[in-house]
């Protein structure tokens, strides 16, 4: 059994200020609805290093049925045309809508892509007008994955040690 500890965050209004910019030309954002198969690559890409295991334990049906469902968003991060981020979501339509996967492959990392992706996407979220996003992360996550969110506006409402299969 491995042991983490983690941390449960909610933002209740949406970014303030002004959207961040794309820190370089090359990058961009968009909603998209990806093949299984491109999805997988790159939650792969992104999640490998972070222990992300979820999507690839789902049948392909399930896949695909979460990938087309209304209730899912998929914000993809593409620098020079290739897909470098993702942030989604699920429980779109809700009142709660729960930022469930959000990450950069590790090449791009820390080059401001992230908080970019963050805020472009959380923005966009918004617009559904959710009474609050959440989200989980643990002790697997980016170091500096908590402060990110905090910078965007979530706060920590629960800390919790839990137990998972090794």
């Amino acid at each position: 059994m491995v042991r983490l500890l983690i941390t449960y965050m909610e933002q209740l209004a949406p970014p303030r200020g002004p959207a961040q910019s794309s820190p370089t030309a090359e990058a961009g954002i968009a909603k998209e609805c990806p093949d299984a198969e491109d999805y997988l690559r790159l939650y792969r890409s992104v999640g490998m290093p972070l222990q992300w295991d979820e999507r690839l334990r789902m049948t392909r049906e399930g896949l695909l049925a979460f990938l087309c469902s209304s209730s899912t968003a998929l914000y993809i991060l593409r620098h020079e045309g290739r897909p470098v981020g993702l942030c989604e979501f699920t429980g779109i339509g809700e009142k709660d809508v729960e930022l469930k996967h959000f990450g950069l492959v590790p090449e791009v990392q820390g080059r401001r892509l992230g908080p970019y992706l963050l805020d472009w996407s959380l923005r966009a979220i918004w617009n559904d007008r959710p009474e609050r996003v959440w989200l989980h992360t643990d002790t697997w996550d980016h170091p500096k994955a908590k402060a990110t969110y905090e910078r965007s506006g979530f706060k920590a409402y629960a800390e919790v040690w839990e137990e998972f299969p090794d």
